[in-house]
């Protein structure tokens, strides 16, 4: 596979559900990756990028974005709290708002810094216990709760179960999210991007398709 190949599929989906060319952003998930493949991703043109960790893209985004214009890069995995601060000045949306301690404190840190990340809340879709995520019958509250804190909310992201249907799951969260007015969906990974894009994803997130397999870090 290759960043061709992954945006063709997706401008194929696009059609083939009826919508418009190139209503879908991919995200590059850069995670774990070496520089030198982000470099060459970046080097074709792409400009929006995925990270699971505030410090791992604390030390590689910075550099890049000096060199190449137009660059985004949002957070997709956890986020604690007290690296919020930090994430602020990193990232152009936090996919992963999962709970109410962190929309506080992004509130807070948004009247300190006078902006704040376009923000997606987190659907635990298959009410898994082991992950972060609002519970579904809990969404419409959750975001009621995240607008009067005035804090952006474009959409919802979820990952749904790896042994279930995905489509049941997008198809939920496109449900929560028509009913709160949300337009954004964060849905579809390299294995079901088509089937999140069939069924309304506006961003889908796309790693090892792009890449390459992950090289984790040598171990000390």
């Amino acid at each position: 596979m290759s960043l061709a190949d992954i945006t063709s599929r997706i401008a194929k989906a696009e059609a083939n559900a009826g919508r418009a060319a190139r209503s879908v952003q991919l995200i590059a998930v850069s995670k774990v990756q070496p520089n030198a493949r982000v470099q060459a991703v970046l080097d074709e043109g792409h400009r929006l990028f995925g990270e699971n960790k505030v410090q791992e893209a604390a030390g590689k985004w910075p550099a890049f974005r000096q060199d190449y214009d137009s660059t985004f890069v949002h957070l997709i995995g956890p986020l604690q709290t007290n690296k919020a601060r930090q994430a602020f000045g990193l990232f152009d949306a936090i996919h992963t708002l999962d709970r109410p301690k962190l929309a506080n404190t992004l509130a807070r840190l948004a009247q300190e810094e006078g902006h704040c990340p376009d923000l997606f809340i987190q659907v635990n879709t298959g009410e898994e216990p082991q992950k972060a995520g609002i519970a579904p019958r809990e969404a419409d509250a959750f975001v009621a709760q995240c607008r009067a804190l005035d804090l952006p909310v474009k959409g919802l992201m979820c990952i749904p179960p790896v042994e279930e249907e995905p489509s049941l799951h997008f198809a939920l969260l496109a449900k929560i999210a028509a009913r709160n007015g949300l337009e954004g969906l964060s849905m579809g990974m390299s294995g079901d991007f088509e089937r999140a894009i069939a069924l309304g994803a506006t961003h889908v997130r796309v790693g090892s398709a792009v890449f390459g397999e992950r090289i984790p870090p040598a171990s000390a």
